[in-house]
């Protein structure tokens, strides 16, 4: 009697990680294309009262009305779309910044201790403040300075993961060999150290997103960055709080939203760290 096929003891444990893979990125997918649609799908004008102050559900108005008496649901869908392009804009230049200065460090130990004392002094700076203190000296304010806030804020953490990474790959045989050869410092960090760093630098864009979320999120709650009447999930936080016990959907709503938003592009990139580099990710 012939054993089976190896192949065929493979199919079941491939369709398996398949379903697995699908379950993990699909709730993200959901959530980010209706955040990025929504301002095309909701049901009434965003800034026109619908109902009275904190009406409860019914209506028209889904999710009931916030403290002015808009409908909830409508600045709820076109409260998200903002907020993931700017986490997302955070998390790559963060990722990008952290990675490259990481890269350099590993392969110059004097740059490399001058970048870690750098990230030990803005480590200790709270989030909130360093918020504070960037937005409101920035010109003008809004968005852009809560991108170079949450830039700031991100690049120290990030930087520390990036350079333990490159570490070892910046001492192995083969980026000496090149060295050694003549090859120029940017294309050692380009083409041989920052290849080898995909498993870590995908796990860390992740965690820079979720991070990136509270660090937006936080600046909307302060009223630094999107102000009244812009429909933004922190924003509406914010002004609906004072109307929690009459209509908890105008806080409940948007806080759910963060909250499933950073933790489903999390699963969705822990997915997606190839299965070769989740060791050396879980050993960071």
């Amino acid at each position: 009697m012939t054993a089976p096929h190896p192949t065929a003891l493979e199919q079941p444990v491939r369709r398996r990680r398949s379903r697995g893979f699908v379950l993990r990125i699909l709730p993200a997918l959901v959530l980010i294309t209706a955040a990025v649609t929504g301002p095309w799908l909701h049901p009434h004008a965003i800034d026109v009262p619908l109902t009275a102050p904190y009406a409860g559900p019914g209506g028209g108005a889904a999710l009931g009305g916030d403290h002015l008496g808009r409908d909830v649901l409508t600045r709820l869908l076109a409260g998200g779309r903002e907020l993931i392009v700017t986490s997302l804009l955070v998390a790559l230049l963060v990722t990008v910044v952290a990675a490259l200065l990481g890269a350099l460090g590993a392969l110059r130990p004097a740059v490399g201790r001058i970048v870690e004392r750098s990230a030990d002094v803005l480590m200790l700076l709270p989030a909130v403040l360093g918020i504070l203190l960037l937005t409101l000296s920035w010109p003008g304010g809004g968005r852009f300075a809560v991108i170079a806030a949450a830039v700031v804020m991100g690049v120290p953490y990030a930087v520390r993961l990036a350079a333990g990474a490159a570490a070892p790959v910046a001492a192995s045989g083969y980026i000496e060999a090149a060295a050694v050869g003549g090859e120029r410092l940017w294309h050692l960090v380009v083409r041989e150290v920052l290849p080898n760093l995909r498993a870590t630098l995908l796990a860390l864009f992740g965690l820079r997103f979720v991070a990136a979320v509270y660090v937006v999120a936080t600046a909307g709650f302060l009223q630094v960055g999107p102000q009244p009447p812009a429909a933004d999930w922190a924003l509406m936080i914010r002004e609906n709080a004072g109307g929690i016990v009459l209509n908890p959907w105008g806080v409940l709503a948007p806080s759910l939203a963060i909250g499933l938003l950073a933790m489903s592009v999390n699963l969705a990139v822990s997915a997606l760290v190839p299965q070769t580099g989740r060791k050396a990710v879980t050993a960071l």
